[in-house]
């Protein structure tokens, strides 16, 4: 079984995955029967959130152990921990964000996304942002991957939280449910398009319907059309819906 994704002869792709790789039961028969979880999973689908990461540290090897579990074309994106985001809100946390980087840069070519999810209270200041990013995006820099920024506060969403990001190459994520109406959409760096949807009305519960399937696969394949990366994550992981409406987004898009 092989996973077909939208790509350009410009090498733009479409990625589409979950928050982890566990496999519900309601669904396991469309995964092989064969393998890990995290095997069987990529066979299915070309990319990954890693969300343990933001609760706990891993060491490099487990980080090498899933790198080798997967295609070459597989991708990966690792949640920065929250020491950094929640604990240290973005402020001197070089030592934290180095430890971080050393351990995930195990996942070699198959990393893709160093997601920065936000707590909503941390507001925006420029000076905070622009320090914590530049050093972030240097600290990646010969690792390979994207840094995109999933903030909560509605001060994140105007014209100079949007050219800080641009200025430090970090892209915002679209989420769904949104803060604000400008969070529904991706912003900072136009270099990649990164959709997080959490589940609505039910938060981490609620599946989402075709209607909105349809649309995201409009919206993925405009992006990689206009030669950007386009990934959809899927976090309604608590009742196993997150798996249903990802394979679902992959059918509609290998269907247009």
């Amino acid at each position: 079984m092989s996973v077909t994704v939208t790509q350009q002869t410009d090498g733009a792709v479409a990625y589409v995955g979950c928050a982890g790789w566990s496999l519900p039961k309601a669904h396991s028969e469309k995964f092989p029967s064969s393998g890990s979880h995290l095997e069987r999973y990529a066979q299915r689908f070309n990319a990954v959130e890693i969300n343990s990461s933001f609760y706990r540290p891993h060491q490099k090897k487990t980080y090498t152990r899933w790198a080798e579990s997967v295609p070459p074309t597989f991708r990966f994106s690792v949640k920065v921990p929250k020491e950094i985001t929640h604990t240290l809100r973005l402020r001197d946390a070089q030592a934290a964000v180095d430890r971080f980087t050393d351990d995930a840069s195990g996942l070699g070519t198959r990393l893709g996304i160093w997601l920065v999810q936000l707590p909503p209270s941390l507001r925006f200041e420029r000076e905070v942002a622009v320090n914590f990013f530049e050093y972030l995006g240097s600290a990646v820099a010969t690792l390979g991957g994207v840094v995109v920024c999933e903030p909560r506060h509605a001060s994140w969403f105007t014209p100079q939280a949007d050219s800080a990001m641009v200025a430090c190459n970090a892209s915002r994520a679209a989420a769904d449910p949104a803060c604000c109406s400008a969070a529904s959409n991706p912003g900072g760096s136009p270099s990649t398009a990164y959709y997080r949807w959490h589940g609505s009305p039910q938060l981490y519960y609620s599946a989402y319907a075709p209607n909105q399937i349809d649309w995201l696969s409009g919206e993925l394949s405009s992006h990689v059309g206009q030669s950007r990366n386009a990934w959809c994550i899927f976090d309604n992981t608590a009742a196993g819906a997150a798996t249903e409406n990802g394979l679902q987004l992959m059918d509609a898009m290998q269907e247009s």
